[in-house]
């Protein structure tokens, strides 16, 4: 008897069939999950991968009542004369619906991995959602998305319960390898089963080793371009895979490269530019740019997040202005709803006249639309690009200038932004291959080459080693004075906010509790907490005694002002640099210390003073004095105690 081939042929078209439509199904609605927040996210995910786990005839049974000529979408298709149970189309459903969970769950797992830094700092640059996606995202998570689609391959084809129930087993037309395999073994053909397993296994493994054996070569050249980037990818605990005999896949198949998708990028473009697009609750108007005006920005806003609520409104100018507070005090929040990477509560942006956000007006224009240049605190740059194509990224494919530039004026723009940068010599190499000050320069030149009205610049230092910082430091502040636009620089530090800075905002709990000129913040701060972020060390608690004098009840000691003293004053203190040591005896403000403790620095000495009896412990010690090593060396042999000066005119008479 002739031995019939039709179960291959059938498979083969089923699972040519399935796996790309699970592949595109699965990779699009992990994307959208990822950024569906809705409190119906867990059970969203939990129907779409319920295929996964359930039984393949529970599934093949649900599949049965969808398309069965009793539901009315059943109905529906026949009278539109399609037929799904007992045909093709069926066996093509059932193996899709089962390999979909599979691309999903791991086409997620590979796009949580990314960092989304990188996909915030390409919506700055102007960049659309689905050139941000075929550019960025899918080059960085295609292996995980490789590995899932081997796995809904492989699920595909072995395929039984689920085809059984909707397709059943019609020879030349349903009859899938696996049905062939089970109703042969039932008809007591073993030979004819076995045949089929090993047809099975054949062109599984023919697909495993062929991925294989022209992705070993790539792999070497991945390694080379980005190093020890690893994209740990794949988790598959999540997988309940005992319907699946997988024991002759080899796992290695997560590291192909060898796939050329640029097919698949010029088919899809149109539909993931819609599918992917990130929208806000509110309208995106587009506002009319209007007519040339100073430059100004303009922030009242609220955000609330839970047991967070960000409240502020300033306004500012082309000066640069310094954002500092402490850890979660909502300075980076405010930068990110500048940028658009967060949509606030309530409130209204206005930048050079141009509403970027207006809550009562429904208006929250895209960040890809609002011209704002941004750098992040770990830079963000692309890891699959180069440093030209990183700088160039924005002017490419940005909205910006329209994308405009022929490509002569492209290569002129970018080797500007290099030259600005002093990067010469390193555009051809990767963001790995960069140390981490050439590194932040990179994004720097990334973000200004689009010109943006308004730079953001995150606690630009934090990653750099100390020795770097303040060369980084001086090259930023020198590259800012080119810029034409306005300049936020949120840090910590307020040596760095001092220096590149001439005016201050300083957060505290969302709030901004002191804004001025960088002078009148350090020199005459208004509240005990002001000070203390602005790193003043000597505090005591404090009584009003006089118009002009002020109990120091921590210090034990009666403080003569200059100025008068305010009836609300709750606290006197003194930055440690402007402690003064002499031998003056008769004198307001000096006292007798005696030496607790010492901590030294390469270039000065942290002194630690107890005032007016000598100390008990190392720890009973009333101010700390900074002085420069020359000063320590001249005055630490001298015996004890010594008098220290407290100058009227540096005491801060501080409110709670």
């Amino acid at each position: 008897m002739e031995f019939d081939f039709s179960p291959l042929w059938i498979s083969l078209k089923t699972v040519l069939t399935a796996t790309p439509i699970a592949f595109f199904l699965g990779i699009t609605v992990a994307r959208k999950m990822l950024n569906y927040q809705g409190k119906a996210k867990g059970l969203i995910d939990g129907v779409l991968t319920l295929p996964m786990v359930l039984p393949p005839t529970v599934v093949g049974f649900f599949l049965l009542v969808i398309f069965g000529r009793n539901s009315w979408f059943g109905q529906l298709l026949y009278a539109v004369g399609v037929n799904v149970i007992f045909s093709w189309t069926g066996t093509v459903i059932a193996a899709t619906v089962v390999a979909f969970p599979l691309m999903y769950k791991t086409a997620l797992g590979a796009f949580k991995q990314i960092d989304q830094n990188l996909i915030y700092a390409a919506r700055t640059l102007g960049v659309p959602e689905g050139t941000i996606f075929w550019r960025i995202i899918f080059p960085l998570a295609w292996e995980g998305i490789l590995g899932g689609t081997i796995l809904a391959f492989a699920r595909a084809l072995g395929e039984f319960g689920a085809t059984l129930m909707l397709a059943g087993n019609i020879p030349q037309q349903t009859q899938t390898i696996p049905l062939a395999i089970f109703f042969a073994a039932e008809g007591g053909e073993m030979d004819r089963a076995l045949i089929w397993v090993l047809v099975l296994v054949g062109v599984s493994l023919f697909v495993v080793n062929t991925m294989n054996y022209l992705s070993e070569e790539k792999r070497v050249v991945r390694k080379k371009r980005f190093g020890n980037f690893n994209l740990r990818l794949l988790n598959f605990r999540f997988l309940n895979l005992r319907f699946i005999n997988l024991r002759f896949i080899n796992l290695r198949l997560i590291n192909f490269r060898f796939i050329n998708f640029r097919f698949i990028t010029r088919k899809l473009s149109q539909i993931t530019q819609q599918c992917f697009s990130s929208r806000s609750s509110f309208s995106q108007i587009q506002v009319p740019k209007q007519s040339p005006s100073p430059t100004s920005l303009e922030i009242d806003i609220l955000n609330q997040r839970p047991g967070f609520t960000l409240s502020v409104t300033f306004t500012t100018d082309d000066s640069p202005l310094g954002i500092l507070g402490g850890s979660g005090s909502g300075k980076s929040m405010t930068l990110r709803c500048l940028a658009g990477l967060e949509t606030p509560k309530n409130g209204r942006i206005v930048l050079n006249g141009r509403v970027l956000f207006d809550s009562k007006r429904g208006i929250n224009i895209s960040t890809r639309h609002r011209r704002i240049g941004f750098l992040f605190q770990n830079y963000a740059l692309f890891p699959n690009m180069t440093v030209r194509d990183n700088i160039a990224f924005g002017l490419k494919y940005g909205h910006y200038n329209g994308c405009s530039f022929n490509k002569a004026e492209l290569n002129q723009r970018i080797a500007e932004k290099i030259a600005l940068v002093e990067l010469q010599g390193l555009e051809n190499r990767y963001p790995y291959q960069l140390s981490g000050g050439q590194q932040q320069r990179v994004a720097l030149a990334r973000a200004l080459a689009i010109e943006p009205e308004a730079l953001l610049l995150d606690e630009p230092f934090s990653a750099l080693d100390t020795y770097l910082r303040s060369r980084i430091e001086k090259q930023l502040s020198e590259t800012l004075t080119t810029y034409r636009g306005m300049t936020l620089f949120v840090t910590h530090n307020l040596e760095e906010a001092y220096r590149v800075c001439q005016n201050i905002l300083v957060f505290s709990e969302g709030r901004i509790i002191a804004d001025g000129s960088k002078t009148d913040i350090f020199e005459h701060p208004q509240t005990l907490q002001v000070a203390q972020l602005t790193q003043c060390k000597n505090f005591s608690r404090a009584r009003a005694v006089s118009p002009t004098q002020v109990k120091a009840l921590d210090w034990g000691c009666t403080l003569q002002a200059i100025e008068p003293i305010p009836s609300e004053v709750t606290h006197v203190g003194i930055r440690a640099h402007h402690l003064i040591f002499t031998d003056r005896e008769n004198q307001d403000n000096s006292f007798q210390a005696w030496l607790v403790q010492i901590s030294e620095t390469p270039h000065r000495t942290t002194v630690y003073l107890k005032l007016n009896s000598p100390p008990r412990n190392s720890k009973d010690y009333h101010l700390q004095a900074e002085v420069y090593k020359e000063k320590w060396a001249a005055i630490k042999d001298i015996p004890c105690p010594w008098r220290i000066y407290l100058d009227p005119l540096r005491l801060l008479l501080l409110t709670s």
